[in-house]
C-alpha cells in the first residue's frame, strides 16, 4: 500500500461543472504544475493517470463523489475536503479556481485533518440511495401541488374536504368550481401519477428491505422505525465499522449540540445539522411518532416523555431531537451486534432489581 504522507505531490483539485482547475505542489511546497482539465471521465482519467501515487485534494460537491473513486482507481489517494472546514477558501477575498486549487493544495500538504476529510459512499449504494431521494422528491412535489390547488379553490370560496394525501386527486376533482376545472384538473392528473410513482417507491423499498439488505429487519425492531427509515439508514452509513463507537452516529447526523465554550461561560445551543439532512429528517419523524399518542411503549419513549415534561416551551422539540440522537445510536447497536431489541429492557431490569 502506498504511503500517500510520504508521496510528496500533492494536487489540489477545484471541480467544476464545465472545467476544474488543478494545482501540483512539490515536496517543498513550491507549485510544480497548474493547469486545468474539462469535468468529464475520460478527461480526468487521463490525468489522474498522471497523479498516481500522489494526494488529491478536492472539495465535497456534486462530481466529488465519483471523481474521488476515479482518482482512487489510478491508484492516488483522494482526499475529500468538508466544505463546512475549509471556510479559507469559502471567505477568500480573492477567490478565484486556480487560487482555490492552490489553497487545497497546501491545506492537503499541511495537515489532511484540518479538512474533516470526507468518505464517500460506493456507486452501487448512492445509485439506490437515489431512488429514495426520488421518492422524498416526489412526495414534495405532491404536498406542493395538493396546497397549490386547495390555496386555488380557497380563494375562489370554495373549499376541499379533508382527505388523505393518496385519495387527494380523486376527492378533490368532485369539488373544484366550474370556473377552476380547465386550471386545475391537470394538475390533478399530475398528482394522482406522482401519488402511483410514490407507491411503486414504496414497493421497491419494501422489497428491497427483505432481499438486497436484510440487515434492515434489526432495525425495524424498534417500534416507530419503518423500512424507509431503516433502508435510508443502512445505505447512509453503508458501513457500520467506520463508527467506533455508536454514539459517533448522532455527531455523524447533526444531532449533536453545538460547542461554543470561553472561559466559564458554556451555553447550551442548537444541534449542529451536520450531515445527511433527510435521515436526520426521517429519524426526527420516527422520534416525533414514538413520542405521539400511538408510539409503543419503550424505555425510549419514557425518557423522552420526561425530556418533554420538564416544562418550558421548547421542552417537547428538544425531547423529539434527544429521542432521535437515541435512534440513531440505538439502531447503530442493533446493526452491529445483531441483537434482539427488548423494548422495555431497562424497565425490565429495574424492576427485578
Amino acid at each position: 500500500m502506498t504511503d500517500y504522507s510520504k508521496a510528496g505531490r500533492v494536487i489540489g483539485l477545484d471541480l467544476g461543472d464545465k472545467e476544474s482547475h488543478y494545482c501540483e505542489l512539490g515536496s517543498v511546497g513550491e507549485a510544480m504544475t497548474e493547469g486545468r482539465v474539462k469535468t468529464t471521465e475520460s478527461a480526468l482519467k487521463k490525468r489522474a493517470e498522471q497523479w498516481r501515487g500522489a494526494r488529491v485534494v478536492m472539495e465535497a460537491g456534486t462530481h466529488s463523489p465519483w471523481v474521488s473513486r476515479l482518482v482512487e482507481a489510478a491508484g492516488a489517494e483522494a482526499v475529500v475536503a468538508n466544505p463546512r472546514k475549509v471556510q479559507l477558501i469559502a471567505q477568500n477575498v480573492n477567490k478565484r479556481d486556480r487560487v482555490d486549487a492552490r489553497l487545497l493544495a497546501r491545506l492537503g500538504r499541511a495537515d489532511v485533518t484540518l479538512l474533516s476529510p470526507l468518505k464517500h459512499r460506493g456507486a452501487a449504494t448512492q445509485a439506490d440511495l437515489a431512488v429514495i431521494k426520488a421518492r422524498d422528491a416526489a412526495v414534495r412535489v405532491r404536498a406542493q401541488l395538493i396546497g397549490h390547488v386547495r390555496g386555488t379553490v380557497k380563494a375562489l370560496g370554495g373549499r376541499i374536504p379533508a382527505c388523505s394525501t393518496a385519495s387527494f386527486g380523486v376527492r378533490a376533482a368532485s369539488a373544484l368550481p366550474e370556473s377552476l376545472r380547465v386550471a386545475l384538473l391537470p394538475l390533478l392528473e399530475t398528482i394522482l401519477h406522482v401519488t402511483q410513482q410514490i407507491r411503486d417507491y414504496d414497493r421497491q423499498v419494501e422489497q428491497w428491505s427483505e432481499e438486497k439488505y436484510p440487515e434492515t429487519q434489526l432495525l425495524t425492531q424498534v417500534g416507530g422505525v419503518g423500512a424507509l427509515t431503516s433502508l435510508a439508514y443502512v445505505l447512509t452509513l453503508e458501513h457500520p465499522e467506520r463508527f467506533p463507537h455508536s454514539r459517533a452516529v448522532g455527531s455523524y447526523l447533526g444531532l449533536r449540540p453545538k460547542r461554543h465554550q470561553s472561559g466559564e461561560q458554556d451555553p447550551s445551543l442548537r444541534i449542529t445539522k451536520a450531515g445527511d439532512a433527510y435521515l436526520r429528517r426521517l429519524l426526527v419523524g420516527s422520534a416525533q411518532y414514538i413520542l405521539g399518542r400511538f408510539g409503543p411503549d419503550s424505555d425510549v419513549r419514557r425518557w423522552g416523555l420526561q425530556l418533554a415534561a420538564r416544562g418550558g416551551k421548547r421542552a417537547k422539540k428538544r425531547a423529539v431531537v434527544a429521542v432521535a440522537r437515541k435512534l440513531a445510536v440505538l439502531l447503530h447497536h442493533l446493526w452491529v451486534t445483531g441483537e434482539v431489541y427488548e423494548p422495555l429492557y431497562r424497565a425490565l431490569r429495574e424492576q427485578a432489581a
